[in-house]
């Protein structure tokens, strides 16, 4: 079985929509799949517009809440909620296609990998975003290197899948619900001895400004959560006990 996970906030206008684009690209190549719609407490109609999908297609699960935990909290809700053997999570804005997760799903099957992720500096990659997140995510990919050593070149691309047995196992030891949960969980993963696998994506930015929905207090907290997850994994060492 294949669980999707859909983190959605303020993405009311869309997520209707964008479901049921999940659901064909799914249903093109899954026989028994789910999708789960994690609606992170958004002040807009992002939760009835989740229901009304959830009502209309029996594949569409509403996991859904009242208060914001942020992008991590809502894909580990979700995660521990999955019941797929296989377990991914994709952004529900669509920048990038659902499509692919066929490709990454054939690939974790034929590789025998235990997390295959999306990454934009892959060398078949097609990308259309701006310059100035070119650059932040180059600088970010140099301080994740020195600081974890992962064998991967960008760890914050939004589609990602997981062995369902291993995400299910990492996903309630997160303690960063900010853009970082994502190095948190595959710096988890590589203490698993998980084998990873990178894929290239194709990237059609839709947000107008550079960082979208990113705030400068968004990317500071983000380094500082990662400082967090070096402390806590490689000085503390406190995640396993």
């Amino acid at each position: 079985m294949l669980s999707i996970v859909v983190p959605a906030y303020n993405e009311g206008e869309h997520i209707y929509d964008n479901l049921m684009t999940i659901d064909k690209a799914l249903s093109a190549f899954a026989s028994d799949y789910e999708i789960i719609a994690v609606n992170d407490g958004s002040r807009d109609n992002t939760g009835a517009e989740v229901k009304r999908a959830a009502a209309d297609n029996p594949n569409i699960k509403d996991f859904g809440y009242d208060k914001n935990r942020g992008k991590g909290g809502a894909v580990s809700w979700g995660a521990i909620n999955s019941k797929g053997d296989i377990v991914g999570f994709i952004d529900a804005d669509l920048d990038l296609s659902p499509n692919l997760i066929s490709g990454y799903y054939k690939e974790m099957i034929a590789t025998g990998s235990d997390v295959v992720i999306g990454s934009k500096m892959h060398k078949d990659s097609k990308l259309e975003y701006p310059p100035a997140r070119k650059l932040f995510s180059f600088c970010y990919f140099v301080m994740l290197k020195v600081l974890f050593g992962l064998k991967c070149h960008d760890t914050q691309t939004g589609l990602k899948l997981y062995k369902g047995s291993l995400i299910r196992e990492i996903a309630p030891l997160r303690r960063i619900d900010g853009y970082a949960f994502d190095i948190e969980l595959l710096a988890l993963a590589s203490r698993k001895k998980a084998k990873l696998t990178e894929m290239p994506v194709e990237l059609n930015y839709t947000r107008n400004q550079s960082f979208g929905r990113i705030k400068f207090r968004d990317v500071w907290k983000m380094f500082t959560d990662t400082w967090k997850i070096w402390w806590n994994l490689r000085v503390r060492k406190n995640y396993f006990k």
